[in-house]
């Protein structure tokens, strides 16, 4: 069987919430439940979090991930590259407890509402389609049709075609955005810096529900309330 290594970023350094992997949503570290989501699958060989914060460390480790080491200081800024971050991870497994893995699954903490089920079905989806790599995306609240750029002077000249201004909002393509949920990808393509998006790439749907992205404090109350939701219908 291919080993397998979930790895979860979570630098302590956020400029749009401050804290934010560890700041409290309903009731839990928001970095527990991407850890939780990935130990339910019980599809990984190891759940690492990737951290400069002892404290982060000390968190995720309470909640059942493993944190041999703390991120190098160079890839703790913002302008640091996730998959180098990956890179530091996988490199530093085989040097020093020889473990090497056949896949790895990014998870980021900052999409707590995505679950263990949307993990196996991404996992289930790299199988069936043979994929190096797979994404998840979901629906975009907007086509693309009706969006576009303004110039300085507020004009709304050709900002939208007449032929899209005729149709109704049902009847324009459904468009998708990336929505940093789940990312799987053979560790070799990783290691080898082989390009994410090819005709081996393939994309995981997940609902919008689960697809909050949390970069601010509007979206942190935004998954508070959907989390709280979701409890409650699960619940009955």
């Amino acid at each position: 069987m291919d080993k397998m290594i979930a790895i979860i970023p979570a630098r302590s350094g956020s400029k749009g919430l401050p804290g934010k992997n560890v700041k409290d949503l309903n009731g839990k570290p928001m970095i527990a439940y991407t850890i939780e989501a990935a130990l339910k699958t019980k599809k990984f060989d190891e759940v690492y979090v990737s951290t400069d914060s002892r404290v982060y460390a000390d968190i995720a480790l309470e909640y059942g991930a493993k944190v041999p080491f703390l991120r190098n200081n160079r890839l703790a800024s913002d302008k640091a590259s996730t998959w180098e971050v990956v890179k530091e991870v996988l490199n530093w497994y085989k040097q020093n407890q020889g473990k090497e893995y056949c896949k790895v699954c990014l998870l980021q903490p900052t999409s707590p509402l995505r679950d263990e089920k949307d993990i196996i079905k991404a996992l289930e989806l790299m199988e069936k389609k043979k994929a190096r790599t797979v994404i998840s995306v979901c629906p975009n609240d907007h086509p693309l049709h009706i969006v576009n750029t303004i110039t300085s002077d507020l004009s709304l000249n050709n900002f939208m075609s007449n032929e899209v201004e005729s149709k109704r909002r049902q009847e324009l393509d459904q468009v998708y955005r990336i929505n940093g949920a789940i990312y799987i990808r053979y560790v070799n393509d990783v290691l080898q810096n082989e390009p994410i998006y090819s005709s081996k790439s393939y994309a995981y749907i997940m609902s919008k529900l689960n697809s909050v992205d949390i970069d601010d404090y509007v979206d942190f109350l935004l998954a508070d309330v959907l989390l709280q939701y979701k409890e409650d219908r699960y619940s009955d």
